[in-house]
């Protein structure tokens, strides 16, 4: 990797791999040109995937001066439990904080509540003898021999990573930085992860679960950016390597292959980047992504003009999940997605995902030796998509082979018509994939019905409406180059650094020079980091906030807060701003009682020079359909003979009545009787969805 210098101007290559495509956009700096690619994931060795999609959108590692990537990685190697042989090192008597976590049980009556399994077992979590108080001094001082001693026995037992988490390293790190120091020097090559350089918070059991998910995922991550890094570099690639952070920003490869966990939602927190885009380039303010690729539907939400941020999640959901505490994009995700498999359970239901057929052997109808049920055998089988216009018809479909595996799998066990358990299949894929919209709306005190959705990805289009009808949306816009869209919302990304300290105090009694000495040392900390990367920003962004709570809560809520309030030292609008916050989220606030600051955030953005969408004239004569075929609605109506249209031909003051498809190289739209359809100056799919009631 090239870190000399400042980045030369020239094509931004982008790659963002899913579980079943691998995605590529790129943007020349110096003729405004974008080019893109897509190709079947290739699980056994990830890159070729790149390489594939980059030789399909007729490009070169060489002629790229940059090269964004965003991968789910990090998610999937926690989720499915495949990271390293890991061990933690703990404060003496808190070796069991992991396990035991917060005890809350957020479902009393839930007979089959499970509690949460930790990632490192029992006996792999070690006690060293240290302590430091909450205000940062020394209370017992490491005993460096018994860490030695530690870390013989760590190297016997072939341990691949060291979590390490001692009590309040946030507030003074010597303990942890001496023990990495120790660690690294007596396991050469072992992944080592201390506490306070992920958070820089309060709460040692989130620290503790935080630190310990990034020593699981790191060998693996590392020697998956080790591997990209090589290969770019081999194809001929002199540039810059940056990875997108689960805040949609940018950070370079090299911090990480050592901070991996803020890779996390690495691939769908790009895709909302561009979503913001494409509202900041359309005027509007409130937006809620839909993003369903072939493993799972992913969505997020810009309000009033910004992305909804949060400084901790939950992996896996909340009644099971493990915390992770950094800042991140509030993404709620579910597992359905078009390789999400169908299947009926012992009681004779039917469920859809979240294990999918992926890329290998992938859906039934790709003919590489899938035979279970897909969501994409079902849209096949039923007519929403072509079989010889998948992927602008370089992968010929198998009906057949849907129809059989669905005939096997669904229908014959129920005794259905196969376009009957076709149905079936979308109508509860579609239920499930509006869990991921409440999630990031009606579930954060949002009125999801009042926001536009906007619909991406390889299978995002072809669901958007059914979905949008679930939940009561009545637009839908549905970008150029839908499959491609969260590789082309890295081009929209910049460079940023998220920074948190926990300073508690009661609102009435901070000082507000403090609070700015705090402010100035973050700030600072996000320039130096700004500075000692290959990229030289147009511009440096700042941004504070704060966690705030009132008096007697447990949980604060993340405010953002404008900095002529400190310059002003106004509490009364800071109040009030936290007031604004709590009532959007919980539906209720109390303006008359006090308030308390929890942790100061700020975020440091180096803005990147970004591709500019292009506005076209109207045309209303040229001809855009392309034929029609018989696409089954619904078993009232059947089979209905619909129109199809090639989009590449739509112009703006196009307008289309459903039902019908829009077909283009990687999606296909499809509008349901009495859904309307505008093409925007922009090429957008600008979508009002009809209600099949009427």
């Amino acid at each position: 990797m090239n870190n000399s210098g400042t980045s030369k101007r020239g094509m931004r290559l982008a790659a963002d791999i899913g579980g079943t495509f691998t995605d590529i956009a790129a943007f020349d700096e110096a003729t405004g040109r974008l080019s893109w690619g897509k190709t079947l994931s290739t699980p056994s060795a990830l890159v070729d995937g790149i390489s594939d999609g980059v030789a399909k959108a007729e490009l070169e590692y060489a002629d790229a001066s940059l090269f964004l990537h965003g991968s789910t990685i990090a998610i999937n190697t926690i989720l499915e439990r495949t990271g390293a042989d890991t061990a933690l090192v703990i404060t003496e008597g808190f070796r069991d904080i992991y396990e035991i976590g917060r005890v809350n049980r957020p479902d009393a009556y839930n007979l089959y509540f499970k509690k949460h399994i930790p990632l490192i077992e029992r006996a792999k979590r070690h006690e060293v003898p240290e302590r430091m108080y909450a205000e940062g001094e020394i209370c017992t001082p490491l005993n460096e021999t018994a860490l030695r001693n530690l870390a013989a026995g760590l190297k016997d037992a072939g341990t691949e990573a060291v979590a390490v988490l001692f009590l309040h390293a946030y507030r003074n790190p010597v303990h942890e930085i001496r023990a990495r120091e120790v660690l690294e020097d007596a396991l050469p090559g072992v992944f080592v992860s201390v506490s306070h350089e992920l958070s820089q918070e309060y709460r040692e059991y989130e620290r503790c679960s935080t630190v310990a998910a990034n020593a699981y995922i790191g060998p693996k991550v590392r020697d998956y950016l080790d591997g990209i890094d090589r290969h770019i570099q081999d194809s001929g690639f002199e540039g810059s390597f940056l990875v997108v952070q689960s805040t949609g920003g940018l950070f370079e490869a090299e911090q990480a292959r050592s901070e991996c966990i803020r890779m996390l939602e690495s691939g769908p927190a790009a895709g909302v980047i561009g979503t913001k885009a494409l509202c900041n380039f359309l005027g509007l303010e409130d937006a809620i992504s839909f993003d369903m690729g072939g493993t799972t539907a992913k969505s997020g939400v810009i309000h009033r003009g910004d992305v909804l941020t949060i400084g901790d999640t939950l992996v896996g959901g909340y009644e099971t999940g493990l915390p992770v505490q950094i800042a991140m994009m509030d993404i709620f995700e579910v597992g359905t997605g078009g390789g999400s498999l169908a299947y009926l359970d012992d009681a004779g239901a039917l469920h859809v995902g979240p294990e999918s057929a992926g890329a290998d052997p992938g859906p039934a109808c790709y003919g590489l030796g899938g035979t279970r049920p897909t969501v994409t055998d079902a849209n096949l089988v039923l007519g929403r998509l072509a079989a010889d216009q998948f992927l602008g018809g370089e992968m010929t479909l198998d009906v057949a082979a849907a129809e059989k595996a669905i005939k096997v799998g669904m229908a014959d066990p129920l005794g259905l018509k196969v376009t009957e358990a076709a149905e079936g299949i979308l109508r509860i894929a579609s239920t499930a994939m509006s869990y991921a919209v409440k999630g990031v709306s009606t579930e954060r005190g949002l009125d999801a019905a009042a926001f536009v959705m906007v619909a991406y990805g390889g299978a995002g289009p072809l669901h958007a409406t059914q979905v949008a009808r679930e939940i009561g949306m009545k637009k839908i816009i549905v970008p150029q180059s839908p499959g491609h869209f969260s590789a082309f919302g890295m081009l929209f990304s910049d460079l940023r650094y998220d920074y948190v300290r926990t300073a508690p105090g009661r609102l009435v009694e901070m000082d507000f020079e403090a609070m700015e000495e705090t402010y100035a040392e973050m700030a600072e900390q996000g320039r130096d980091a700004i500075k000692k990367t290959s990229i030289e920003p147009e511009s440096i962004e700042i941004a504070r906030g704060a966690d705030m709570r009132y008096q007697g809560q447990e949980h604060p809520v993340t405010v953002p807060l404008a900095d002529a309030f400190f310059e002003t030292e106004d509490r009364d609008s800071i109040k009030r701003a936290f007031d604004d916050v709590h009532l959007e989220r919980y539906g209720t606030n109390a303006p008359a009682e006090p308030a308390e600051i929890v942790s100061l955030r700020l975020s440091v953005v180096g803005k990147m020079p970004v591709p500019q969408l292009s506005a076209h004239s109207k045309d209303e004569t040229s001809n855009v359909a392309t034929g029609s075929r018989d696409i089954y609605f619904d078993k009232a109506a059947g089979f209905q003979d619909t129109p199809s249209f090639d989009r590449t031909r739509l112009k703006p003051g196009h307008a289309i009545a459903g039902p019908a498809v829009i077909e283009e190289h990687a999606s296909t739209t499809v509008l349901f009787p009495g859904d309307a359809l505008e093409v925007d100056e922009y090429l957008n799919l600008v979508i009002t969805v009809g209600d099949l009631s009427a």
